[in-house]
């Protein structure tokens, strides 16, 4: 009887943990995903070493909504179309698989172009209005300066942007037309980002969109490692925890 006893409590054990992993994936597949941010591309909006929840219901599923993009969903199924301005995250559309979190900037149909250093849609110049300087720190500890400012899109959604200058590399580009079913998105590190403007990443499909940057819910600055964890309170940033990401 104890023997019987025995094998009954490891099979339970083994079902209840069954059972868990189903719906923790069930959760992550349809309704969010926890992300992190390894480089500084979206600075000022994310820095290196927030961590955010990712909203799959807002633009519908794809093969990319599953877990190592199983090719089971044909297209996009309950789509709806992201807006100007949103934070998302898509996969790479060069490999399909690596994580890509930018602003979208371009919906189909629009003509995005940079002309030293502003941004145009449509051929309208894009409002900008200073917020001064930012300044942050590179692993040497050397202080990099940016200016900083307030960029406000045609429908009025208004985001922060950092320019080292306005004669980078993708400060001036062609005029690139977003195709049917394509995004154009764009970092809001403008001079440090690797995004629509850059041929290795180009238009986004739409069938590449995992879905919309929500809210942090964790955030640390990385001068802490992992087993000193009397610096961990001084490392994680207590003032960016649990924010919506605009």
């Amino acid at each position: 009887m104890e023997e019987k006893n025995t094998q009954g409590g490891f099979w339970e054990t083994v079902r209840i943990f069954i059972y868990s992993a189903l719906i923790a994936l069930f959760v992550r597949t349809v309704f969010a995903e926890p992300f992190n941010i390894p480089s500084g591309s979206m600075i000022p909006t994310l820095l290196v070493g927030d961590y955010l929840f990712v909203s799959k219901m807002s633009y519908g599923y794809s093969r990319h909504s599953l877990p190592y993009s199983l090719p089971l969903i044909k297209g996009r199924l309950f789509y709806e179309e992201p807006k100007r301005g949103d934070v998302l995250v898509f996969k790479m559309p060069s490999d399909n698989k690596t994580d890509y979190i930018k602003r979208l900037i371009g919906l189909p149909g629009d003509k995005v172009q940079m002309k030293n250093g502003r941004l145009f849609i449509n051929g309208n110049m894009v409002e900008r209005q200073s917020e001064g300087e930012y300044v942050m720190r590179d692993d040497s500890g050397k202080a990099l300066r940016f200016k900083k400012y307030t960029e406000i899109l045609p429908e009025g959604v208004k985001h922060s942007i950092l320019e080292a200058s306005d004669s980078s590399m993708f400060d001036n580009t062609e005029e690139f037309t977003v195709p049917e079913d394509h995004f154009f998105m764009m970092g809001d590190n403008r001079d440090n980002s690797l995004d629509s403007r850059s041929i290795k990443v180009g238009f986004v499909p739409k069938v590449n969109l995992v879905g919309k940057a929500k809210f942090l819910f964790f955030s640390n600055d990385g001068s802490a490692a992992w087993w000193q964890i009397w610096k961990w309170p001084m490392a994680v940033r207590w003032k960016r925890l649990f924010r919506g990401i605009k």
